[in-house]
This record gives structure tokens, C-alpha cells and sequence, in this order.
């Protein structure tokens, strides 16, 4: 008998009780509370009206869900209803510019596409930290959850790095490019090479997803690719590797820009 070699996958970690609130009544006063809410599950079978409603009302994320998703979150009385407490606060994009143009800085600005893995997530902050970006733009919906992992793998960067959540990422680069930035998509599909990027300039850097890196559009709209070469078989990097190397690109380039 041909002898197989399987290799065991560890279980997805379940979220933390301090992640989460369950039950109607307590969901219902934590989206009144003005929390930051990361995720909104709402039994699809159930018609939680004023929840749905507050949550509308928030501009409060949420999605209807089987109970066996639910169930696997947590065996506790949920009722049908479970609240992810994000722990940190997000920004509004429109302060944060203006407060980088304010202090006399020359944005640079990371977007996340579609960005899913946690702890990628948390690797990416905590260099986006470290290389001085002034914001993290991620997508109200399909990103990454900021969980007690994110937080962990960032290693605090997230306590202190802008995280900007927004609910049209495409509205979102107009927007940037309207206020002066360029539009950067980090993608293999160019023949621009990462080193002819001028980063001293203002700048919002895309990092696409792990699965088809950036969505379409995004390359369509940005004013320029960048290809990270790559010399070996592999054909791609990591996002969390591959956001290093461009950030700190644009790092050198500014050192550079302020030396001369």
C-alpha cells in the first residue's frame, strides 16, 4: 500500500470572549454605546429588526449568517445575534490628511485590498508603523478583522498607527488623488520596476489581496504600477514581506530626498 504523508492543519483561533458581545439586548446597547464594532453576525433565519436597523443606522457592517456559524463562534445563549468589538478606534480618512498636510508632511499612505489573513495584517501594521505611514486605509467590508491576533502580530503598532476604514475603496483613491497623493499599486502585472517609483512625492501605496492581489480597478485607476523584482523561482512574495519592501523603498528615497 503506497504509504501518504498528510499534513495536519491547525484549527482557525476561535476569538477571544473580550472580542465579542452576544445576546440581543447586550448588542443592541453596545452599537448604541459608540463602540467600534469590527463585525455584526445576525441569524439569517431571524428578523432582528431594530438591530438591523441601528446597525444601518451606524453605517455598522454586518451580515446574516446560518446559526451553525453562530454556533461555532460560541455555545452560549447568543440569540442569534453576536457583536465583534474592535479594539481600536478608527479614524476618518479627511482628518488625518489634513492634519499630515497641516504639520507639513508629505503623506504616504498604505490601502489594503481585500487584505484577509489576520496575522498578515498585523505584520503589515506594525512595518507601516515603523516606516512612518500616517494612515492604513482598509475596506469596511472583505478585510481583515482587527482582532486581539492583528493586534498581537503588530506588536501595539496598531495602538498608535491610523487605521482608516472606508466603505467604497474605489471613491476612496479618487478622493486621495483629488487631494494631491499619486496612486501606487504594488502589482507583478507591470513592467515598471518598484526602483523607477518616485515615493518622495505624495503617495497612497496598494497592497492587493493573498489570493489575486490588487482587484482591477484599482490598477486601471492608479497613475502607476510597481513590480518588486524577483530573481528566484518563486513567482510572488508575501503581502506582509512584499509591503516591507516597497515601504521601505519609499523610506530610503525620503531619507534621500531630505539629505540633498
Amino acid at each position: 500500500m503506497e504509504k501518504r504523508n498528510y499534513t495536519l492543519r491547525k484549527p482557525a483561533p476561535r476569538p477571544s470572549q473580550a472580542d465579542m458581545v452576544f445576546g440581543t439586548q447586550s448588542v443592541l446597547e453596545t452599537l448604541r454605546s459608540g463602540k467600534e464594532i469590527e463585525r455584526l453576525f445576525i441569524q439569517r433565519e431571524l428578523g432582528l429588526n431594530e438591530i438591523e436597523k441601528t446597525a444601518k443606522e451606524l453605517g455598522i457592517p454586518y451580515q446574516r449568517v446560518p446559526i451553525e456559524k453562530l454556533n461555532r463562534v460560541t455555545r452560549k445563549n447568543h440569540q442569534g445575534v453576536i457583536a465583534f468589538v474592535s479594539p481600536i478606534q478608527y479614524m476618518p480618512l479627511h482628518n488625518v490628511l489634513t492634519q499630515v498636510y497641516e504639520d507639513g508632511k508629505t503623506p504616504l499612505l498604505l490601502l489594503l485590498d481585500r487584505v484577509t489573513d489576520v496575522r498578515n495584517f498585523g505584520a503589515i501594521a506594525r512595518t507601516a508603523e515603523c516606516a512612518g505611514v500616517q494612515a492604513l486605509i482598509v475596506p469596511t467590508k472583505g478585510g481583515a478583522q482587527i482582532n486581539a491576533d492583528a493586534m498581537k502580530t503588530s506588536s501595539g503598532a496598531l495602538n498608535f498607527l491610523p487605521v482608516c476604514r472606508e466603505p467604497n475603496l474605489y471613491e476612496t483613491l479618487l478622493y486621495l488623488r483629488n487631494s494631491g497623493l499619486q496612486i501606487v499599486a504594488c502589482t507583478e502585472k507591470t513592467d515598471k520596476s518598484l526602483y523607477d517609483i518616485d515615493f518622495s512625492i505624495p503617495t497612497v501605496i496598494i497592497m492587493g489581496s493573498e489570493e489575486d492581489g490588487i482587484s482591477k480597478e484599482f490598477i486601471q485607476l492608479a497613475d502607476s504600477g510597481a513590480r518588486i523584482p524577483l530573481n528566484g523561482q518563486v513567482e510572488s512574495l508575501n503581502v506582509s514581506v512584499a509591503s516591507s519592501v516597497v515601504l521601505y523603498e519609499a523610506v530610503r528615497q525620503r531619507v534621500v530626498a531630505k539629505v540633498s
